[in-house]
């Protein structure tokens, strides 16, 4: 027997609550310190500039305006920065157990994002869509999710904002990840297979090829044709854009403080997993900005699966986010709209594209990329866990298994940070042919 549940209480003043200093107060925009700007985002029709208008069918003004902005900093409102207080800050840990297993004289970090309720990153920008969304009116957010954790975190955030929520997740990740879909809907999330027969796109994309396991591409054409659809709804994207990694600059805010408490100086080398670029971003963008404006020489290591290598393989230019070609042309390092990755573990790395800032900052020799096979990516996952304790999710293992050759090959006490995106409780079944 099915028990009803109370619908969701919009709520979206402050408690009143106590946030610790140590939670950022503002968001840190790299645009402001970015040697050349980035290239604008295109109308897919005109191939203007995109403007406001173009972007309201889909999006608050608010995230809008952070979408164009240049300024350094962005204020954090007080509702938003309560709810992160009930992760952040996250920690900052020496793998003291990691060194010692592999035998090296270098120090290493990891950034641990896998604390919030969610167990990754995403909750950063998914409480901050939603808030803006909530204040605009806005009653429905559709998105798309590959391996989940994206759209548990937008599920989070409609129950604790009071916003309806639609999932299209990639059909690979749909079936064989059914905890991420039952943590959806636990709050009070909607989660689709896609391509699914609910969307003009997803119906032409089965017409073509009934098998596919799909791809994120094609669940964002999916819901953004939802959201176009409904007029109290708007789509939200759980990566790629600038206001998403703009929020996710909490991340490497913290770091900074963080780091300096512990180390003097900068650290020699930050490794972070890199699909559609937001938890790279996060960590690193902070870093990168003290580089240009301090003249430190952090390197800065974006680790994307070989199995899906744009940084690596794919070429600089504009390109489609999605499959039916509905959103704005973005210039980025793409494998082409069309790409169809195959159906690796690392659910959530499976994009054909990177985020443009990302993808300005590797053109501009500010950041580097390397292609990690699975499994060695798997492989030092499991290392990670048997030393460390924390379970890393998949897509962190990409992180970790470059920080690990890098750590194995050094000669010196250099210091190592890597990005602990999300944890892998949910997903133990891709561990499974590793143990």
């Amino acid at each position: 027997m099915t028990m009803p549940v109370p619908p969701v209480q919009r709520s979206l003043e402050p408690l009143g609550t106590a946030v610790p200093s140590t939670v950022p107060s503002h968001w840190y925009n790299l645009a402001a310190d970015l040697p050349e700007p980035m290239p604008p985002h295109l109308h897919p029709g005109t191939r203007e500039p995109v403007g406001p208008d173009d972007l309201a069918p889909l999006f608050p003004q608010a995230l809008i305006a952070q979408e164009v902005t240049a300024e350094r900093y962005v204020e954090i409102p007080q509702t938003i920065r309560e709810i992160y207080a009930m992760w952040r800050p996250s920690p900052l840990v020496r793998a003291e157990r990691l060194e010692r297993a592999l035998g090296t004289p270098a120090r290493i970090y990891y950034k641990y994002e896998g604390v919030s309720p969610a167990g990754s990153h995403k909750p950063n920008t998914a409480i901050a869509q939603a808030y803006y969304n909530a204040i605009e009116g806005t009653t429905t957010l559709t998105t798309e999710t590959g391996a989940g954790q994206w759209g548990a975190s937008l599920s989070l955030a409609g129950a604790l904002l009071g916003l309806d929520v639609e999932v299209w997740q990639v059909r690979a990740s749909y079936d064989s990840k059914p905890y991420r879909r039952l943590q959806m809907q636990v709050y009070g999330g909607i989660c689709h297979s896609s391509p699914s027969d609910l969307t003009e796109a997803g119906r032409a994309i089965l017409a073509s090829d009934p098998d596919t396991t799909g791809s994120l591409g094609m669940a964002i054409s999916e819901a953004v044709e939802a959201a176009a659809k409904n007029p109290k709804a708007h789509y939200s994207l759980g990566s790629v854009l600038n206001h998403v990694l703009l929020h996710q600059s909490v991340i490497g805010q913290e770091a900074l403080v963080q780091f300096a408490e512990v180390e003097s100086g900068a650290p020699d080398v930050i490794f972070g997993c890199a699909g559609g670029g937001s938890n790279l971003a996060g960590l690193t963008f902070p870093f990168l900005g003290q580089n240009l404006r301090e003249g430190t020489s952090t390197r800065l290591v974006a680790c994307e699966p070989a199995a899906c290598p744009s940084l690596t393989q794919g070429e600089y230019r504009y390109d489609h986010g999605d499959v039916a070609g509905l959103t704005p042309l973005m210039k980025m390092h793409t494998l082409g709209k069309d790409f169809v990755p195959p159906a690796i573990h690392a659910g959530g790395l499976r994009y054909h594209g990177m985020a443009p800032m990302v993808s300005h900052a590797v053109n501009l020799g500010l950041m580097e990329a390397v292609a990690v096979e699975q499994t060695d990516a798997f492989r030092a996952g499991v290392e990670f866990a048997r030393a460390e304790g924390i379970i890393p999710a998949p897509e962190s293992t990409h992180a970790v298994a470059a920080a690990i050759a890098h750590a194995r090959a050094a000669t010196t006490d250099e210091v190592i940070v890597l990005g602990l995106s999300g944890n892998g409780v949910l997903d133990l079944p891709a561990y499974d042919e590793y143990v």
